[in-house]
């Protein structure tokens, strides 16, 4: 597959994400976003389950594909492909938390590994200084450091008690707003690099 529809999948995995949330939620009607885990969308003998399990292991293997693009854009490049192999984690875990849902063990053991996914842009700020990196580098991967940052709230249960889900919201609002910028950058630099 050429690397620039592998690339596009970056804009593709949260709209498949995000999707598969909405939908579940509007099945089950009672659902709240702020208050409830994603994971409960998906719990054993829910009427979404299977379209959650679905939804997850499809955005699984999408992001294997565009690990697999930037992978190939930053060897090429002469870029490190530290940030982009620690992307993988994203791909290992949303794919066990689907297969394995609530309130299975393996559902907590197998959707942990995302928690280091905070490491891709922390890993790119440090890693993507020379001339070759994407545009906006430094900016871009604070910022989805910090939101993802955000989401680790979910480890302190005292914090914004009443505010599960909306604490769990904002790691998966960090690694969108991080996998699009990615495809977006990385598209451009793809550009660049052949114009010139």
């Amino acid at each position: 597959m050429k690397t620039k529809y592998l690339l596009f999948l970056g804009f593709l995995i949260p709209i498949v994400f995000w999707i598969t949330l909405f939908m579940c939620s509007l099945i089950l009607g009672d659902y709240n976003h702020f208050s409830r885990l994603v994971s409960e969308l998906g719990s054993i003998g829910t009427e979404t389950q299977y379209i959650f399990t679905t939804g997850l292991v499809l955005c699984s293997f999408l992001s294997i594909l565009f690990i697999i693009g930037l992978y190939r854009v930053c060897t090429y490049n002469n870029i490190s492909t530290i940030p982009v192999l620690v992307m993988l984690t994203f791909s290992f875990s949303i794919a066990g938390a689907g297969l394995f849902p609530l309130p299975l063990e393996l559902h907590g053991i197998l959707g942990m590994p995302s928690v280091l996914l905070i490491l891709s842009p922390m890993t790119a700020l440090l890693l993507w200084s020379n001339k070759n990196k994407p545009g906006s580098i430094k900016l871009m991967s604070a910022l989805c450091f910090l939101i993802m940052l955000l989401g680790f709230l979910a480890f302190f249960p005292e914090v914004l008690s009443n505010f599960t889900g909306l604490k769990q919201r904002f790691f998966h609002l960090g690694w969108t707003v991080w996998f699009v910028y990615l495809s977006y950058s990385f598209l451009k630099l793809m550009d660049q690099k052949s114009n010139n």
